[in-house]
């Protein structure tokens, strides 16, 4: 018979090749999208909010190497001359475009990850597990951000049209129209995340009690949007609030940061929307925006076991048949695709795709704590951020699930999100 101690350090010790894999699989991945690229993408600002992807890439070495090896391993720094250029309060984000090459930066990438690896492999995993996971978290979400700023390069450069085969292939199986509503019961569920995978501002998870709501099965297609264009929707102050049409004013937008007019993309989800566009189409047809919390039930709670789900199919890890994910398509998908990725209620598409605004302000749930800095979340629980949900399809598995909880200004559409409505 196996020990109680020998089955623990058999699951340390599977744990930890776990996370290992997934720091080997994420910086993979990560590469790929650099695979190709010249300097000057490398370098270019491409929106004043937004640092360069070359800057993003250092940035995930440096933050590997702040907190693995200069604070946990206590060894010294590296690479000193890059500390400045790469802290996320060391230079404002203009001044982030004079970078190393590619080559250097690839080089200060790998000689870090050594030393990383190395370190792991000795570490004691009860002590460091939730760090290695926070780490695994971070280069996923600076590989996603590197995605929307290079699809942001790619829609300021190019007016070419996209290739549309493959959304050909899946025109059989869109219904036409995508309109339907699921009624959520009133009653509580329990929302938020205690794991060691959950980011600070997801904990701690509560009950919440709701009433009965309804909300979108399909999250809104470009076809649905196309009607809120076509009726003048970017021109009458009646469906945008007043902060939304103050936006729009400035901002003079005429439709979607990432549109285009093709039928093939039609039963695609919008994206490339600021909360306030999609505050105005939920006006536009009587419905709203779903609270987070509402989001977040209909999504990953199980009526019948009474239980909360980490992904809306169940505790099964994302593949490719759940959800568009991961950038294996590097482009939205359908929004009915995915059957096998439905919410125990019957929604689709509430992961990957695109992130979908909800009406929730940012802020933090009972018994936040920071971690494993105050500047992580806790300084954007200042009522200026709203609650998008779900992920994309640049979102890397790592930080994928119901709970994850993703925010930015009203006013923002760079990232890839779009929306569902509630009523």
């Amino acid at each position: 018979m196996i020990s109680e101690l020998n089955k623990s350090s058999l699951k340390a010790s599977s744990t930890k090749e776990s996370i290992i894999c997934g720091f080997v699989e994420c910086r993979a991945k990560t590469l790929e999208l650099f695979k190709n690229m010249d300097e000057a993408t490398f370098c270019l600002q491409a929106h004043p909010d937004f640092s360069p992807v070359g800057w993003h890439l250092g940035h995930i070495a440096y933050t590997e190497s702040l907190w693995l090896l200069e604070r946990n391993a206590e060894a010294s720094c590296l690479f000193p001359q890059y500390r400045q250029l790469y802290a996320a309060d060391g230079l404002p984000k203009n001044q982030r475009v004079k970078l190393p090459s590619l080559i250097e930066t690839r080089d200060y990438l790998d000689t870090v990850r050594d030393k990383v690896l190395y370190h792991m492999e000795k570490t004691d995993l009860q002590q460091q597990e939730r760090l290695w996971r926070f780490l695994l978290q971070h280069e996923s979400q600076h590989s996603e951000t590197i995605s929307f700023v290079l699809e942001l390069i790619r829609n300021q450069q190019s007016n070419q049209e996209k290739e549309n085969s493959w959304h050909l292939a899946y025109s059989a199986l869109t219904p036409n129209p995508l309109n339907e509503m699921i009624q959520i019961p009133a009653g509580e569920f329990e929302m938020g995340n205690n794991s060691l995978d959950a980011l600070d501002n997801e904990c701690s998870a509560h009950k919440v009690d709701l009433e009965t709501y309804s909300i979108d099965r399909y999250p809104i297609t470009c076809k649905q949007y196309r009607v809120f264009m076509e009726a003048g929707g970017y021109k009458s102050n009646q469906w945008w609030s007043e902060a939304g049409w103050k936006w729009l004013q400035a901002e003079k937008a005429t439709q979607p940061l990432y549109w285009e007019d093709n039928p093939a993309w039609y039963n695609h989800p919008v994206w490339g929307v600021s909360y306030y566009e999609a505050e105005a189409y939920a006006k536009f047809v009587g419905k709203r925006l779903p609270t987070e919390a509402e989001w977040e039930k209909a999504a990953s709670w199980d009526e019948k076991s009474k239980s909360r789900r980490i992904y809306p199919w169940g505790d099964k890890q994302p593949t490719p048949e759940h959800c568009n994910h991961n950038n294996f398509h590097s482009q939205t998908t359908p929004v009915n695709a995915y059957p096998s990725g439905q919410s125990a209620y019957g929604l689709y598409d509430t992961l990957g795709n695109v992130w979908e605004w909800t009406a929730s302000w940012f802020d933090a749930y009972q018994g936040f704590e920071h971690y494993p800095y105050k500047g992580y979340s806790q300084v954007y629980f200042d009522n200026e951020h709203k609650v998008l949900k779900g992920g994309s399809w640049a979102t890397r598995p790592w930080a994928l699930r119901s709970s994850f909880r993703n925010w930015y200004h009203p006013g923002v559409r760079q990232m890839f999100a779009g929306f569902r409505c509630a009523a």
